[in-house]
């Protein structure tokens, strides 16, 4: 799956389109409405025990696509979440979501990723995870990336595992996942543990 580290729109911050191989990054779009849903609905029974869920008494998410979108869009304007819808092959296939960006002294986020169930097992999500945390250290000039796993998950712990994330703890009751406060694993990357590219860790010379 070696190919192209990036578009050519490399260095700039947002909105942009990154590629690898077969892997296409780029905004999530109103325009992927109807293949987000058959991509959600065919593989609800697999992402459920994953997803995150809102706690009673919290503030409600968006309850449209339409709106998800545009809260994403927004929240992208703020700089705080970067969105990224995952294309191989010109077929719509998942996510990689950048959350929670502080600026500051610490330059954190934490990502998010979900995928198609049919196309699992081909590396595609690591490589998505890689180019979006190369990102993360270049043009968005953050420093450190966190990435949170139930300790059930185990093919999101592949993927951190594939691409050498150091795991420094676990966190009781962290989020709100299917319907209950889940423990996760917590992973995280810095600048200085990644000098080059994290893609070179999939892909090396």
């Amino acid at each position: 799956m070696s190919g192209a580290r990036v578009s050519p729109s490399a260095g700039v911050a947002w909105p942009v389109r990154l590629s690898s191989g077969p892997v296409l990054l780029r905004p999530l779009s109103l325009r992927d409405r109807d293949a987000w849903r058959e991509v959600r609905t065919r593989n609800a029974a697999w992402l459920v025990r994953w997803d995150a869920t809102v706690p009673p008494g919290a503030d409600a998410r968006p309850t449209s696509y339409r709106s998800l979108v545009r809260t994403l869009h927004r929240q992208a304007r703020l700089g705080t979440t970067y969105p990224f819808a995952i294309e191989v092959d010109d077929r719509f296939v998942g996510q990689v979501t950048v959350n929670n960006v502080v600026r500051g002294s610490a330059q954190f986020a934490s990502i998010g990723y979900w995928l198609d169930q049919d196309v699992a097992g081909r590396g595609i999500m690591p490589r998505a995870v890689a180019m979006v945390i190369d990102h993360c250290f270049g043009p968005l000039r953050l420093h450190r990336i966190e990435v949170a796993i139930r300790p059930e998950n185990s093919n999101s712990l592949r993927v951190v595992e594939k691409l050498g994330l150091r795991e420094y703890g676990l966190a009781p009751r962290y989020l709100h996942i299917d319907g209950d406060w889940r423990d996760h694993r917590l992973y995280a990357i810095t600048r200085e543990e990644c000098p080059g590219s994290l893609l070179d860790r999939l892909d090396p010379a």
